[in-house]
């Protein structure tokens, strides 16, 4: 398995010790799997230890998936997670960044009943 793909893996199943030990071991945080979404992308979004470490290592918090073009913040307002959010927000997440259908983080999360991330969002 490429690293990346090992890294992705890492960051999808919330495995907070790989990741750490495949980023210091060089991977690159912002490489590909085999379906072009890296590891930020398709991490678990409650895992807020991966997602810090993956930020720390120069992961791009708004890099956009080719298909939907939403980002990994309205990734974790739709799902709720407000550290999650936080954090991408604290790493310069762009907040008014719209997906393919012109929706922004804060309307996902709306739309899905986060009012603690709606809050959040609306307060910076």
């Amino acid at each position: 398995m490429r690293p990346e793909e090992e890294l992705t893996s890492a960051a999808a199943t919330g495995n907070t010790e790989r990741v750490k030990h495949l980023l210091q071991s060089g991977v690159n945080g912002n490489g590909v799997n085999g379906f072009q979404r890296t590891p930020l992308q398709v991490m678990m979004m409650g895992s807020t230890p991966v997602a810090r470490l993956l930020l720390e290592h120069g992961a791009v918090p708004n890099v956009r998936d080719c298909s939907t073009g939403t980002t990994p913040l309205h990734d974790a307002a739709r799902t709720g997670y407000l550290e999650t959010v936080r954090l991408l927000v604290e790493f310069h997440a762009d907040s008014q960044a719209t997906d393919n259908n012109n929706c922004r983080p804060v309307d996902l999360a709306q739309l899905n009943g986060h009012q603690e991330v709606v809050d959040f969002l609306l307060s910076i």
